[in-house]
């Protein structure tokens, strides 16, 4: 499992994190990182920022930790007043630009989200809303709000491949789990 992206619309771009605010008076912003390790998002050279519903193409000149999270410095951002124009901008990846994943039992968390959870038994507990990690494991959101759920519930589900998670088909949009519909 690779941790770290939120899908964009129409899984044409993953959302790596985001930029907050000026950090200095330089240009500097600080970004808030999705990717695990929150270093990650540093590796892309060229990001895409979605602000104000419009896309504008950048790229990232140099980029550090700073105290508990990270600051960048972005290609045409010399001064506060561009980052705080900047400050709450979506940093964006086009998802063909992500690296390969090692194997079929890998998956980016946007690839997951969205699809229909089902028992071995085939009972649908809903869909996949969103993931997050945890100090042992990843943890799925599963909202059963579809109509062939057999329950509104939200379910925490571990992300356990081969224990809780049995199979993962994207083309189908369906994770078969072992779990019992009452817990």
């Amino acid at each position: 499992m690779n941790a770290g992206a939120e899908p964009s619309q129409a899984n044409e771009h993953v959302v790596l994190g985001k930029l907050t605010s000026p950090y200095g008076v330089k240009g500097w912003l600080r970004v808030y990182s999705y990717t695990s390790p929150m270093e990650g998002i540093l590796e892309y050279d060229e990001w895409v920022l979605r602000h104000q519903g419009r896309l504008e193409r950048c790229r990232l000149v140099q980029g550090r930790p700073q105290g508990k999270g990270l600051v960048v410095r972005l290609e045409g951002v010399d001064g506060r007043d561009r980052a705080e124009a900047l400050a709450g901008a979506e940093v964006l990846l086009p998802t063909a630009e992500l690296p390969e994943l090692d194997g079929d039992d890998e998956f980016y968390w946007y690839q997951l989200e969205g699809l229909r959870v089902v028992t071995r038994e085939g009972v649908t507990l809903g869909r996949v809303d969103y993931l997050f990690e945890t100090g042992a494991n990843d943890v799925m959101v599963v909202k059963g709000h579809d109509d062939d759920a057999i329950d509104d519930r939200e379910r925490l589900l571990p992300f356990l491949p081969d224990d809780v998670v049995q199979v993962v088909d994207l083309e189908a949009g369906v994770m078969t789990v072992d779990w019992d519909p009452d817990f």
